[in-house]
């Protein structure tokens, strides 16, 4: 087992799960905002992930992992972030400074219950990749005490 390699895919995993909390982060803080520099209520955003070599089979990139040396290991990386296309809410509010001369605002595209779950959903997968980690790191601990004896 190359443990390198697989610290380099937990290591690309850790990353692209941290930036994905970061946005969703942004889109709990923005969930009521109706007015943003770029003009307009906030559009929720969203990462793409994508594997750093996607031309080859889970069963190539798990087989890299563990001992395949003859190419980099794969990973994951988020290739682009971006913005929800459902539309965003509507409600009648005629006193509020961003409101139509209908009286009509437009809110974000945020649902904060989506949102929660997809925080919960990110935490969970950045906490399992640390445990690979924290794995792979006992591992190499055992193994060098075992050469020194």
């Amino acid at each position: 087992m190359n443990l390198d390699r697989v610290f380099a895919v937990v290591g690309s995993a850790l990353d692209s799960q941290r930036q994905r909390l970061n946005i969703i982060a942004g889109n709990l803080a923005n969930a009521e905002s109706t007015r943003t520099p770029e003009g307009g209520p906030y559009v929720r955003r969203d990462v793409v992930f994508q594997t750093t070599a996607p031309e080859r089979p889970f069963s190539f990139v798990f087989a890299q992992a563990f001992g395949d040396t003859s190419t980099e290991p794969a990973g994951v990386q988020i290739t682009d972030i971006v913005e929800d296309t459902r539309p965003l809410r509507v409600i009648y509010d005629p006193d509020h400074p961003d409101a139509d001369e209908k009286g009509y605002l437009q809110l974000p595209n945020v649902n904060p219950v989506e949102e929660m779950v997809n925080l919960i959903s990110a935490t969970r997968a950045y906490e399992a990749n640390i445990a690979v980690m924290e794995t792979g790191k006992t591992m190499t601990l055992r193994a060098l005490q075992m050469g020194s004896n």
